[in-house]
């Protein structure tokens, strides 16, 4: 699946000095950062994982030493046979169309959320400004002003702390999204299976574990098919 980081928006941060009579007010804005970005790693490419223990197998039990291409099965040590297949986990996340529609529930959620903190941050950033202009031309008496700031810091909290709350209710949704996308795809892949009687359907991914395949193992583009039909009459 597709990547991003969650950045960070740090709310209005002022410190205000009263003494002799004389206001000043010290303010940091900095500068604004994205409040969402999607981390979405999904876990797909964990759900058929295997273990080094049948890599072993597969190498060093498969061996021909013949020189003829190694077959689809290798012998187990019972003397029967293991079939193994294996499938693409970056087409499956990019091509199944029910990532695609949990993908875009998540961003839209995202962004709703985003544009609500930054138009309070901005609303903050603008009163932190006037309530400055005030300060430095004494327009306001001192026992004002330190009220003012104090419900500055106070606004300030409350964005931070909203800002957490919707952190919160994103990596919610997220982990919600992966166990929907690890349960429908295990459980399409028991039915899948019963016509094949494979002893192991692994997971590839880019980066991952597993470093070279044999393409005439990948079984990603039947389970594709497979998958989009079903999810499609469903929909319907």
């Amino acid at each position: 699946m597709e990547e991003e980081n969650i950045g960070n928006i740090d709310p209005v941060n002022e410190e205000v000095t009263i003494a002799g009579g004389q206001s000043e007010v010290v303010q940091q804005l900095p500068a604004k950062q994205p409040f969402f970005s999607f981390n979405f790693n999904t876990v797909l490419g964990l759900i058929l994982l295997l273990g080094l223990v049948v890599l072993y197998v597969l190498h060093f039990t498969g061996r021909n030493t013949s020189g003829a291409p190694t077959p689809l099965t290798v012998q187990k040590a019972s003397g029967k046979q293991l079939s193994v297949v294996y499938i693409n986990t970056d087409s499956l996340n990019a091509h199944y169309e029910y990532v695609k529609i949990l993908r875009k529930d998540l961003e839209g959620t995202g962004k709703r959320l985003q544009t609500e903190v930054l138009a309070e941050q901005a609303a903050l950033e603008k009163e932190a400004n006037e309530f400055q202009r005030q300060v430095a031309a004494n327009a306001i008496p001192e026992e004002k002003a330190k009220g003012m700031y104090e419900q500055l810091m106070q606004k300030q909290q409350m964005l931070m702390q909203k800002k957490e709350r919707y952190s919160q209710q994103i990596a919610e949704q997220e982990m919600n999204m992966n166990i929907r996308l690890i349960d429908s795809v295990t459980t399409f892949l028991k039915r899948f299976n019963r016509q094949y009687q494979f002893d192991y359907i692994m997971a590839y991914k880019t980066g991952g574990e597993i470093l070279v395949t044999n393409d005439t193992l990948d079984i990603t583009r039947s389970v594709l098919e497979e998958l989009n039909k079903e999810y499609l009459q469903r929909k319907k």
